[in-house]
């Protein structure tokens, strides 16, 4: 979900039908409306009114993405799964996941230390599960010990262990608003065609004391999800990612699929593939057609 600051009505994101970017009490409401049909996890994404170059919204006490939180703690208390996105994309004035150097390429190691802040700032405003998504080398290790060092040892990590450069990420963009305002971000995602050095990063942030691993995407790399879970057992989670869910989406808006059967057949595949859980901006619709047998 996406809470966006300086909003007074929800904004559609015109190419995510269904999805909007939330304010603050829209959020809750739709949250508590997601939960009564048995969702019971919450992924959040803070888009500032105020971006720098280094992002330093992600971090302040009351920045959107600590406000989101706290809002669904102050609803829910611990009877649902608080989750942050942990990154600097969205916060950023250049749409990077971390901060530049001189050259206008990542500096990972002082990306790590805004990490850091960052980390502490969600577990102070309530989450049970921090998600850093930003492929920063040592990122999982950095974050652990930032928590263990405050006391916060019972704030989980589900790391993007391997999360590809993929096609499939622009819709998210312009939800969040992050999409970067020069080159790309091959440098620190993996490449899609290299399997082998996706298990190297998962098992690279199991060793750096992830609780939780994640695939992302979810269809175009089962296999990955396959083999991470066959090869670690590990906990997996697989974020199913706008892209997909745009487009069967656009499919079902032309008849030319069934949406239920589809978005059903699809979350099948993530889980028969060996995914503990998803990641999916189907959990409320999906959650209604399971509870009702539809």
């Amino acid at each position: 979900m996406f809470c966006k600051e300086g909003i007074d009505e929800p904004v559609t994101i015109s190419s995510m039908p269904g999805q909007f970017q939330h304010t603050l009490e829209s959020l809750r409401k739709e949250a508590v409306a997601t939960a009564e049909t048995g969702v019971r996890a919450f992924m959040l994404f803070g888009v500032p009114a105020d971006k720098d170059a280094e992002g330093s919204q992600a971090w302040h006490p009351d920045g959107i993405g600590q406000r989101a939180i706290r809002a669904l703690r102050e609803e829910f208390g611990d009877d649902v799964v608080v989750m942050s996105d942990l990154c600097l994309d969205e916060y950023t004035d250049h749409g990077h996941c971390g901060v530049l150097n001189d050259a206008n390429d990542v500096d990972n190691d002082a990306t790590l230390e805004r990490y850091r802040r960052v980390a502490r700032a969600q577990a102070d405003a309530g989450a049970h599960v921090i998600g850093p998504s930003g492929m920063m080398d040592g990122q999982v290790g950095a974050i652990r010990a930032a928590l263990d060092e405050t006391g916060r040892d019972d704030v989980a990590i589900m790391a993007y262990a391997a999360k590809f450069a993929s096609a499939l990420y622009g819709p998210f963009r312009e939800a969040a608003e992050g999409a970067p305002r020069f080159g790309d971000r091959t440098g620190y995602q993996q490449d899609p065609a290299n399997a082998d050095e996706a298990l190297r990063e998962i098992r690279t942030d199991i060793d750096e004391g992830a609780d939780i691993v994640m695939v992302k995407p979810a269809l175009p790399y089962l296999d990955v999800v396959h083999r991470a879970k066959g090869e670690t057992g590990f906990p997996l989670a697989a974020y199913h990612v706008s892209g997909e869910y745009a487009m069967v989406k656009a499919a079902t808006a032309n008849g030319w699929l069934d949406e239920r059967r589809t978005v059903l057949e699809i979350l099948t595949s993530i889980r028969r593939a060996g995914a503990d859980m998803i990641l999916t901006y189907h959990a409320k619709d999906a959650a209604t057609w399971l509870r009702d047998g539809a």
